[in-house]
């Protein structure tokens, strides 16, 4: 039998009005929330990815009901391998990043752990066949963590050097921009 998020992820489609109504949802009834992340991680349910759309905008309101989600959510970015997935969980792992290392008590705490998980699948994603909006949010995922982590930022710069003719316009502009910021 489906449960409620799953009959209401069947009707979700790609059109940003509808993904936004389905987040509006999931903030209005909170208790669905693990499901979804449950759902994010599931790359055999057939609404995988868009729960993971759902996720992106639930979390630019409510990013820290991840929290308690945090180790399912880090050790489980690896597993992704939908495009349609990995783009807003990028993103959510970008905000996720940026969270822990914002100087105010409301901010997300992620461990150790978790950060190596963070910058595995952000390296992954940024070296691997992927979309260029995926590789962008790793981009500037790594950019943010390499200000903490000394190797991090020599090892993109040799990555976004080597790769930066190979790419789209969207990819030079932001690798053009951390590169900037790294040299």
């Amino acid at each position: 039998m489906l449960s409620e998020l799953q009959k209401k992820l069947d009707y979700v489609n790609a059109y940003r009005e509808n993904r936004l109504k389905a987040a509006q949802n999931v903030l209005e009834n909170p208790s669905l929330f693990s499901e979804l992340v449950s759902i994010c991680f599931s790359p055999e349910d057939k609404n995988n990815h868009k729960a993971c759309w759902i996720l992106e905008f639930v979390s630019y309101e409510e990013l820290h009901w991840l929290q308690p989600h945090l180790d399912f959510f880090c050790s489980n970015l690896k597993i992704l391998r939908d495009e349609s997935a990995m783009r807003p969980i990028a993103k959510v792992t970008q905000l996720l990043v940026k969270s822990h290392y914002k100087k105010n008590e409301n901010g997300i705490k992620l461990s150790e752990e978790n950060l190596q998980d963070c910058i595995e699948a952000s390296f992954d994603w940024l070296i691997n066949d992927t979309k260029v909006a995926t590789k962008a949010y790793s981009i500037r995922t790594l950019y943010i963590l390499g200000n903490y982590y000394d190797w991090i930022h020599p090892e993109l710069k040799v990555i976004l050097d080597k790769d930066f003719g190979d790419h789209s316009a969207a990819y030079k502009a932001v690798a053009k921009e951390v590169l900037k910021k790294i040299k």
